[in-house]
Order: C-alpha cells, then sequence, then structure tokens
C-alpha cells in the first residue's frame, strides 16, 4: 500500500512539485497562517510532501501521513508521524493547538475513517484550539470529484460541519467556496494571479470548488479561550 501511495503521488505531483510549493507559500502566509500563532503547537494531518508544514511559523510542528517519502521531503524540523490517521495518535490529550489538513479526507477509506480521524484531532487538541479543513466540495465539483481513482468519501461544508460538532468542535467559519478545485491537471495560473485571487474574496463564489471549515474546541469552564 505504501509503495503505491508514494507512485500515485508521484505520478501526480512531481511535474508540479516546485510550482506547488510556491503556491503554498502563498496560502499559508495569505490565509493560514492567521489560525497559528507563532508558540503554537501545529500538526499537518494528511501531510503529503509537507509544503503547509514547510512554510507555517509554529512553535513546534508535527506531520501524519502514510506515504514514506514525506519523511525525506519535510522539513528537517517536523516531527513526523507515519501511521494511519484512524488509528489512535501517538499524542498526549490537549497536546496541539491546531490541526491543518488539505484535500485528504476525501482519500479516506469510508466515513468512519473520518469520523475516528476528527475524533482523534478533537482528542488531542487544547481547549481553545482550533482544526482547519480544506478540500473538494461534491456540490461544487460536481462528477469531477470522482476523477482521482482515490477519492472514497464524498464530502460538502455542511456535511463536514455537522461532523465536527457531533465530535465535539464548535464551528466557527463553514465557507462552500473557498479554493479552486485541484492543481493536479495542468491548471497552474501564474503565481501573481494566485496571490491576487487570495487578496479578493469576492471572487471566491465565481471560482472556488473547495471548502474551508474552521471547528474550535471551546475552553473548559473559567479557562481563557486562547
Amino acid at each position: 500500500m505504501a509503495d503505491a501511495l508514494s507512485e500515485q503521488y508521484r505520478r501526480r505531483f512531481a511535474a508540479t512539485r516546485d510550482y506547488r510549493d510556491a503556491v503554498w507559500r502563498l496560502l499559508v502566509e495569505r490565509c493560514f497562517q492567521r489560525w497559528v500563532g507563532p508558540a503554537e503547537r501545529v500538526l499537518d494531518l494528511g501531510c503529503g510532501w509537507g509544503e503547509f508544514s514547510r512554510h507555517i511559523r509554529a512553535g513546534s510542528r508535527f506531520a501524519m501521513d502514510l506515504n514514506p517519502d514525506a519523511a525525506a521531503l519535510l522539513d528537517p524540523g517536523v516531527h513526523f508521524l507515519r501511521q494511519d490517521c484512524a488509528a489512535p495518535w501517538p499524542l498526549a490529550a490537549a497536546s496541539l493547538d491546531v490541526v491543518f489538513s488539505s484535500n485528504f479526507l476525501e482519500h479516506l477509506p469510508d466515513k468512519a475513517a473520518v469520523a475516528a480521524t476528527l475524533g482523534e484531532a478533537r482528542r488531542c487538541l487544547a481547549p481553545g484550539g482550533r482544526i482547519v479543513l480544506v478540500g473538494p466540495n461534491l456540490r461544487h465539483t460536481g462528477g469531477a470529484y470522482w476523477d482521482f481513482w482515490d477519492h472514497h468519501v464524498p464530502l460538502t461544508e455542511r456535511s463536514l460541519a455537522e461532523l465536527l460538532t457531533l465530535c465535539g468542535f464548535r464551528v466557527e467559519q463553514a465557507l462552500p467556496r473557498f479554493l479552486p478545485y485541484t492543481m493536479s491537471q495542468g491548471r497552474n495560473p501564474p503565481l501573481a494571479l494566485v496571490a491576487l485571487y487570495l487578496r479578493l474574496p469576492w471572487l471566491w463564489p465565481l471560482l472556488g470548488k473547495q471548502f474551508l471549515v474552521v471547528g474550535r474546541v471551546d475552553a473548559a469552564p473559567g479557562e481563557a479561550p486562547a
């Protein structure tokens, strides 16, 4: 399974590796850094080749994936956890401040695995912590959602928000349209246009086909929120 995952990822993304890394730098700087403080503990769930964890500024960085290539490609300061995300995580309860995941949950084998994964995220997040999720929205991708052989679980921002609530999160934000669908099929606009798109959120409902969902772990009674 690991060898197949490695080969699939290389076929899909190797030709655009440098471009993807540059896009992720923009995404982190312009969007995702706002949810991660410079001293906080962050986990990149389904990290792939480590683009998010490479560019995020945080106190400590963790990354989780089954892809054996990730270990060699992650930034040296990232703690790599190679394991099934639906199994218990080797992290203590309340040991993280942010869990981030992009274009990953739809690749899990079934809904039970998604629920187990988000349950582990909830266990490991400290009071006031957040989970930030990005992924293709079935409502807006339509049949193109199934153009990838390893897509198994259909998701929308509403279904994911409902699951987060069932797992004990409070949903802070659930955008149905955020980013365009994919960078793996030759749609690689100039970085200047990517930066412009991120600065113009009125374009997102027109071109976005991926959701952005943010959930939070409420602080315990008497405890100040993060």
